[in-house]
């Protein structure tokens, strides 16, 4: 009996799941799990975009957004198409409005990024071949380097020469090919040289912009909505600055975008011009690059009254500038918090189910076979398969949600079964001469372990539809589920065969 016992501890598959499962259970200690927004608490944002498009064009959405909001540093992002001009972000871990309002400027800013010296374009973002850390300073002003391409630090360089102190303005998403109607103080400051740097002879902001993005600003002054729409019949859009916001609803039956910009309490009138052309600048021209000399590396910088908003500036250029251009522009119509109190209740109740699923697994085996021997390695296998489980997601930071949790436990009940599987072959055999035995466990076992194999083959195959071709929670679902049987038919299933035999005395 000691000898079958040492042979036992001896056993390839028993060392294997050893070592996994202290190693699990060492990275749960030095790693907490990590849990999904319907656990964790976060926030939903419906966002919209312009116009329908089609589904390639939604799919680019998706994937841009994805990746955008994983530049922004954030955790357990979800970003789901809804038909062909809503889509759903959920991230969790998000609990203040501060958070909420960058992801949400994140996903508004569609992130076309212009260079423009004197009308020119010469420059986008495709022109942007590096971004660097940006920096904050003590004064809260804040920078953002980037890298040029050649191309376009050629084309400025010749735009620029002998032109020292004229501005050069850089542009996030400005309204292109629009109609801006303003007040008539926003009119009076877009057309002086105000936004010139040091070259009042330079155009004005007013006729570099009409020049580069064939934009017309035009002066509120009581025109009807007939009118303005008259101005506006070769525009994409109309933009509302600071007039009368009940022009915006007179212009719903006008065949293209209404936006509607107010003016912020205390914004002054320069301000308020850099927010809606999504203006960073104007730049004056240095001597050194007046010469005619290219100059690849650039930086964008700002200043904001404390350092949490510079942080979230500069954040939001460097996200956009790093993850590329949305193909359409969004914006955000709904927004709603999910509480972390009511997943901690999800995550009790996930809790009471795994262990009243044990309890049943173990009452269930044991009515089964009526042996204590049977049932409590079983239980005992499930037991250390869900460790490893949930070891394997604390290692790579996977996010467990309830459709997660759920993946294990079905994963678990899989398990069950192919350990049942097991043990009847074993049970089923005779006991004749110990040669015979020996060949009868080996066809057993193999039987078994087809019978194991092609369980999980079609697990597995199902399971990977739902994971490639769905999104959202199902995805958590079948990862897990995967996750499961794998473990399950390398690590936990040999163990437990070893185990069986060794308790069923099958040598």
């Amino acid at each position: 009996m000691k000898r079958r016992t040492k042979n036992l501890f001896l056993n390839w598959r028993i060392i294997l799941l050893t070592l996994v499962l202290i190693g699990s259970i060492a990275t749960l200690a030095v790693r907490p799990l990590t849990f999904g927004i319907d656990i964790a608490g976060g926030v939903a944002i419906v966002a919209q975009t312009e116009h329908p498009v089609d589904a390639d064009t939604m799919q680019l959405v998706v994937d841009s957004l994805q990746k955008r909001l994983n530049t922004l540093g954030v955790k357990d992002i979800t970003v789901e198409a809804q038909g062909d001009q809503i889509v759903l972000v959920k991230v969790a871990n998000v609990t203040t409005p501060e958070e909420a309002n960058q992801i949400k400027n994140v996903i508004e800013s569609q992130g076309v990024f212009y260079m423009e010296f004197g009308g020119v374009i010469f420059g986008t973002g495709r022109d942007v071949e590096y971004v660097g850390i940006y920096q904050i300073k003590s004064d809260n002003t804040w920078a953002v380097p980037f890298r040029i391409s050649k191309s376009a630090a050629e084309k400025f360089a010749e735009l620029a020469r002998d032109k020292a102190g004229w501005p050069v303005d850089m542009f996030l998403d400005p309204p292109v090919n629009s109609l801006i109607i303003v007040s008539e103080s926003v009119y009076k400051t877009m057309n002086s040289s105000e936004f010139n740097a040091q070259a009042p002879e330079a155009p004005t902001l007013m006729e570099r912009i009409t020049k580069a993005f064939n934009i017309t600003v035009v002066t509120y002054a009581n025109q009807s909505a007939d009118e303005i729409a008259k101005l506006a019949e070769s525009k994409e859009k109309i933009v509302l600055v600071d007039v009368p916001q009940e022009l915006q609803a007179e212009l719903e039956n006008v065949n293209v975008t209404v936006r509607f910009v107010p003016r912020n309490p205390g914004e002054s009138d320069h301000s308020l011009i850099v927010r809606v052309l999504g203006l960073y600048g104007p730049y004056s021209v240095g001597e050194g690059l007046a010469t005619g000399a290219p100059q690849q590396d650039v930086q964008i910088t700002g200043t904001a009254p404390d350092r949490l908003t510079a942080e979230q500036e500069a954040s939001t250029i460097y996200t956009v500038l790093k993850s590329g251009s949305l193909p359409v522009k969004l914006t955000v119509v709904g927004m709603e918090f999910i509480s972390p109190r009511l997943g901690e209740g999800f995550k009790n109740q996930a809790l009471y189910a795994g262990i009243g699923a044990l309890i049943a697994v173990l009452l269930i085996v044991y009515f089964h076979y009526r042996n204590w021997r049977i049932a409590l390695p079983v239980a005992s296998t499930s037991l250390f398969e869900a460790i490893i489980i949930l070891g394997f997601a604390a290692l790579i930071q996977w996010n467990l949600d309830l459709p997660s949790i759920a993946g294990i436990i079905a994963a678990i009940g899989t398990g069950v079964d192919q350990q049942i599987v097991i043990t009847d072959e074993l049970l089923g055999g005779e006991k004749t001469t110990k040669i015979t035995r020996r060949s009868s466990v080996l066809k057993r076992m193999g039987r078994a372990f087809f019978v194991i194999f092609a369980s999980a083959a079609t697990t597995i195959a199902a399971m990977s539809f739902l994971l490639v071709y769905f999104v959202g929670t199902l995805k958590g679902f079948a990862f897990t589920t995967i996750l499961g049987v794998l473990i399950g038919i390398f690590i936990t299933r040999p163990a437990y065969a070893e185990i069986a035999k060794y308790i069923l005395g099958e040598d």
